[in-house]
């Protein structure tokens, strides 16, 4: 009986692959890294062939240490970052950088090269762009293929494919071109509430008329807990499994992180438009969902069912948040290479330090997090980060210092991303956490008190595969609709309630992280 499913998350520099039974245990978790090209700090190139083989190594060391045999498994269902593959009219990579023998055919999610072409996108005042906050995002795949077409129109003029991350693995998996209303509806401006769909006008305002050809987008997309076929005869090869196993549409990864710790309430929709989703990592995305349509500048959507039938979806986010801390580690001359190893160290010294100097352990120190722009609430990829209170420190405990207070600027900005969602009408009871700060303890610490919401985290190891199995069973109808495998594979998760005393103690530094806003304007202006 094939009564288990596997989910893949592909992130910004490894692929996670996950085998996952019909009620929603994580059995076996393997990872395989992915390689990444960065040229200054605006461009970022992924190799998605690379990514492919990074899956397949992924999924065939998770199904062996599972000891699930391959027959077993009904479904398979992909997430990934909304990054840009392009590809020839033959389907094969569409080289945007050829080194080392490797072909570079993907725009990383976070790559800023279309810049302009984002702010053209916004000036256009078209009605699709209420849909992105007021503010078009050079991290969405329009102004990117935008770009694309102005500056190397020797690949527009080779382009057959143009994928989302995700959809390019449901195509390299199925052989299928159906994308995902996932995606398409949340990166790409596809608008499922309209009868037409693609934004045709928007698209020749740009001088895109093109795209749905040139690109080979289809008419439609397929919801969440849909299948788009089976596996080939070479992906199954690739991956170890057999062409009976079904491939669910794609997802966006925060959105499987959304699906994983929200999952349980999609058959109460009351409920669940009181619950907040927090998937934190490289950034971090805040994501709640509404039965009608909520609109507020710098924040993402509304999307109509990107991922539950007849909810609009509405996402938030900082642009660098775990990219920060990784940063602060390679900055610093008493940090390095930003291992695992040395994030644990530094958070067991400052542990240490906190207890040594109470609460007001280095509170001289005083940042704004935006070293890679502002997605919420200011919707501005120009601004930059700030650091006031630096000394001649260059100890260890200096860095230590340095990386608790950016740990409390990052909650003090998600503090104020929920005060603009709640002006906007979505109140949340608390917030759901997922993603890699989960293993962060002074991050779960200060999310709750400095929102001063409780925190829920889910007792598992990766809620974003749990999420993408959710899709996976639904696909493969091991349960008959995806709320309903939602209900019964969602994990449970503990409560963290938040320290009334540590919440006020926080209000200080709040007004100084608003202050210094105001101040940083009042320098940009002069």
């Amino acid at each position: 009986m094939r009564d288990h499913v596997i989910a893949v998350d592909v992130g910004t520099g490894s692929a996670r692959a996950g085998i996952v039974d019909v009620q929603g245990t994580l059995l076996c978790r393997r990872e395989h890294p992915i390689e990444t090209r960065f040229e200054g700090d605006t461009r970022a190139e992924h190799a998605s062939e690379q990514i492919w083989r990074a899956v397949c190594v992924a999924v065939g060391e998770a199904l062996s240490a599972s000891g699930v045999a391959a027959t077993k498994i009904a479904a398979i269902a992909f997430d990934a970052t909304c990054s840009l593959v392009l590809r020839d009219r033959k389907g094969e990579p569409l080289a945007l950088t050829r080194e080392d023998g490797k072909t570079f055919d993907t725009i990383l999610w976070l790559d800023h090269r279309a810049a302009a072409e984002a702010d053209e996108c916004t000036a256009t005042d078209h009605a699709a762009i209420r849909h992105t906050g007021e503010v078009m995002s050079p991290e969405m795949e329009i102004p990117k293929l935008l770009w694309l077409k102005r500056h190397r129109p020797d690949l527009w003029n080779k382009l057959g494919y143009a994928f989302d991350l995700a959809d390019f693995l449901t195509w390299r998996a199925s052989g299928s071109n159906a994308r995902s209303l996932c995606t398409i509806t949340a990166k790409w401006n596809f608008q499922q509430h309209q009868t037409e769909g693609w934004p045709r006008d928007f698209l020749a305002k740009l001088g895109l008329d093109d795209l749905e050809d040139r690109a080979s987008l289809p008419r439609i997309g397929h919801p969440v807990g849909d299948a788009v076929g089976r596996l080939t005869r070479q992906a199954a090869a690739d991956l170890g499994l057999d062409v009976s196993v079904v491939v669910a549409s794609g997802m966006v990864d925060a959105y499987a992180g959304a699906l994983g710790v929200l999952g349980g309430y999609g058959h109460a929709p009351q409920s669940l438009s009181r619950q907040i989703a927090l998937i934190g990592g490289t950034s971090s995305c805040l994501i709640a969902f509404a039965p009608e349509p909520r609109f507020r500048r710098s924040l993402w959507g509304p999307y109509y069912e990107a991922v539950f039938p007849g909810q609009w979806l509405v996402e938030a986010g900082q642009s660098a948040t775990g990219a920060l801390l990784n940063h602060l580690l390679s900055l610093h001359s008493a940090g390095g290479t930003p291992t695992t190893a040395l994030h644990q160290k530094v958070i067991a010294r400052v542990s240490q330090l906190r207890a040594e100097a109470g609460p007001g352990l280095a509170d001289h120190i005083n940042i704004l997090p935006d070293f890679h722009g502002n997605r919420s609430p200011f919707a501005d990829p120009n601004l930059t980060g700030v650091i006031t209170g630096l000394t001649l420190d260059t100890s260890f405990d200096g860095l230590c210092r340095l990386y608790w207070r950016a740990c409390v600027a990052i909650a003090l900005g998600l503090r104020q991303i929920l005060e603009t969602m709640a002006a906007s009408g979505m109140q949340t009871e608390q917030l759901h956490l997922t993603g890699g700060h989960v293993k962060n303890p002074l991050l779960t610490e200060l999310y709750g008190d400095v929102t001063g919401c409780d925190l829920a985290i889910p007792e598992t190891d990766d809620a974003v595969l749990v999420g993408t199995a959710i899709n996976a069973a639904a696909a493969a109808r091991l349960h008959p609709s995806l709320a309903e495998a939602g209900r019964a594979m969602a994990p449970k998760a503990r409560m963290r309630k938040v320290d009334p005393d540590a919440h006020r103690r926080y209000e200080r530094d709040y007004r100084r992280f608003l202050a210094m806003q105001r101040h940083r304007a009042e320098l940009d202006g002069m």
